[in-house]
């Protein structure tokens, strides 16, 4: 994959996401903070990018959230003692998009989040940036604007879990190889899309992609 390139989607092979990484999205919630990495996936046909402006995504099935996350593409296999700075190539901002109402009445029963987190579009990307390492990250924030106004701002520091942390849990447990990405958890802010709502994500306050919503179904 080059580093300058939208993420090449007949190249990819899992999404990984972290839950509740950010302690104060977390309380927004009500939802604990958990004691280690709390990991689901979604299915490649998840994802898209920002490039064509409109993000098609269910409109029927009750409240759409918003969340902007730090998202990072894994360029070799994991090997225990990697550094994150080793096996990360490039990184975006990019979008989480979640069925609220969906994932409440999952969480209620006991049940997996696939119908909230995994349906087409779900997991939107903005333009790819050479990965500069852990540390430069951190001398920079990320976030979105929802029609023009700044909804969510986020840093690395901020995280439960930092992305080495992130890589070792998941190349232990799940494995992680070239094609992999990760989305490392949203800050606080999150909330509620309509029909034909303008998403600017951000790194640096330098937009990576701007998309309209559009409701379907």
């Amino acid at each position: 994959m080059n580093n300058h390139d939208q993420l090449s989607f007949s190249n990819l092979r899992n999404i990984y996401c972290v839950g509740r990484n950010y302690r104060l999205h977390a309380a927004e919630l009500g939802n604990e903070v958990p004691a280690s990495p709390m990991i689901f996936t979604k299915p490649t046909h998840a994802a898209t990018d920002m490039s064509e402006g409109i993000i098609a995504i269910p409109g029927s099935q009750g409240s759409i959230h918003y969340e902007a996350e730090l998202v990072f593409a894994v360029g070799k296999p994991y090997e225990p003692g990697i550094s994150c700075d080793e096996i990360i190539t490039s990184f975006t901002v990019g979008l989480d998009f979640t069925l609220r109402d969906v994932q409440d009445q999952l969480k209620a029963k006991g049940q997996p989040w696939l119908a909230a987190k995994g349906f087409r579009n779900s997991a939107t990307l903005g333009r790819w940036l050479n990965y500069p390492g852990l540390k430069a990250m951190a001398e920079n924030d990320f976030g979105l604007r929802l029609n023009g106004k700044e909804v969510q701002r986020g840093n690395v520091r901020d995280m439960v879990f930092n992305l080495q942390q992130i890589v070792d849990f998941v190349g232990r447990n799940y494995g992680l190889g070239t094609g992999d990405i990760l989305f490392t958890g949203t800050p606080e802010g999150v909330g509620e899309l309509n029909d034909g709502d303008k998403l600017d994500v951000w790194w640096n306050e330098t937009s990576l992609g701007v998309a309209m919503t559009k409701f379907e179904g």
